[in-house]
């Protein structure tokens, strides 16, 4: 069976959908995808990727705000990408951000993501690019500037042109990684 894409909302999602993208992303993370890292993947849309033997492959998109320039801006921020390990490097990640990027283009003033050193090979391979800017949050006591981060967020294309990196970066606060 071919495999085939599917896009949709957290809440189109049975509870059986939703534990089998956590199974995906706790086996492809190492189990490293704390409870924040969960929630900061809900709430928006996903797209997955399904053949006879179950989840191959998913991603989200969530909305963030991120304040540039003295306006906030609304950011689709792309989350908890991961391909089944046995279904790698068939062109399912290009496809699962084909479907994000859709949802990122036409819903949002600019795309985002923090990508892994391994991750990032497939965002740039896709156009994707490194922001060169600072990177801050706005926390519970102020403007918090993030270095780590630096180096690891990339914007979508289309944004790079109307965002002025001198000017950085200012995502709204989350609990768990910030970015």
């Amino acid at each position: 069976m071919a495999p085939t894409l599917r896009t949709a909302h957290t809440a189109d999602l049975a509870s059986v959908e939703l534990a089998a993208v956590r199974g995906l992303l706790d086996a492809t993370f190492d189990g490293g995808l704390s409870a924040e890292d969960w929630d900061h993947a809900l709430g928006g849309i996903h797209a997955l990727v399904h053949d006879g033997t179950g989840l191959l492959a998913h991603g989200s998109v969530v909305m963030r705000r991120a304040l540039h320039r003295g306006r906030w801006l609304r950011v689709g921020y792309v989350e908890a990408v991961a391909v089944r390990a046995d279904a790698r490097r068939r062109g399912l990640g290009g496809q699962v951000m084909g479907a994000l990027e859709r949802c990122v283009d036409g819903g949002y003033d600019f795309g985002a993501l923090s990508a892994s050193v391994d991750g990032s090979f497939l965002y740039a391979a896709r156009g994707w690019q490194l922001w060169p800017g600072r990177i801050s949050a706005l926390g519970p006591d102020g403007v918090v500037h993030l270095p780590e981060e630096e180096g690891s967020v990339f914007v979508r294309p289309a944004a790079v042109g109307s965002l002025a990196p001198a000017d950085g970066l200012v995502f709204d606060w989350r609990d768990g990684d910030v970015l």
